[in-house]
């Protein structure tokens, strides 16, 4: 890909980002954190000072510190550097089948499924790690797999400010299959369509071909 940078969309769209980007708590010590695996162990009905899991509250900590990294990653700084010389390129780009692992912020249970990323370009595209790099911001977090479709899409509208996004997810929810209602081999798919992609049929129906049919092949999110 050409290698001159363009600086992205308007302040005001990355302002927007921003204000909700910026919502943060206090986080608590390490040590707190500690204590609280130790709670839900002992609240599980284990001893936390047994020898087999002396050493878990540990490797939970710094589990969810890989869980929950999108929380300190910057969503349009990924997005900032973006390149003009496409040799007129005005059609589709598509990234597909980007896996991903999230959190369901209900229970904190596994999410684990695939993202597809599709924009018209209007003057700039992005490099495509790029793409894969802001579906694990957003999935980095306690989520709701609709929120997640939605936060992807409009940050690529707002900071590329392409002729159209489209976004579909299909995921299965551990919440579901591995407790609850118990219905393993249930994808939800969810999508949100910009620009042409949500304004005009055509351009609408030509994306969801090049995606295919969510949950139609194999899948290894169950």
């Amino acid at each position: 890909m050409p290698s001159s940078a363009h600086p992205t969309a308007p302040s005001a769209n990355i302002a927007k980002i921003r204000e909700r980007e910026r919502v943060r708590v206090r986080r608590p010590s390490r040590e707190e954190a500690l204590d609280a695996v130790r709670t839900l162990i002992r609240w599980a009905g284990d001893d936390p000072t047994r020898e087999g899991l002396i050493g878990t509250p540990d490797r939970v900590v710094r589990s969810y510190a890989e869980f929950f990294s999108g929380y300190d990653e910057d969503p349009v700084a990924l997005l900032q550097r973006t390149f003009e010389e496409t040799d007129g390129y005005d059609e589709i780009v598509m990234l597909k089948d980007i896996r991903f692992e999230s959190h369901c912020e209900h229970h904190i249970a596994p999410i684990i499924g695939k993202v597809h990323i599709a924009y018209l370009p209007s003057n700039r595209v992005v490099g495509i790690s790029k793409l894969a790099r802001l579906v694990e911001v957003y999935a980095k977090r306690l989520q709701i797999q609709e929120k997640m479709t939605a936060q992807i899409a409009n940050t690529l509208d707002e900071v590329l400010q392409p002729k159209g996004v489209a976004v579909v997810i299909e995921a299965a929810h551990q919440c579901m299959t591995t407790r609850g209602v118990h219905k393993p081999g249930v994808s939800m798919v969810t999508s949100r369509m910009l620009g042409v992609f949500r304004a005009d049929p055509t351009t609408r129906r030509e994306v969801l071909t090049m995606i295919g049919t969510p949950g139609s092949g194999s899948s290894e999110h169950v």
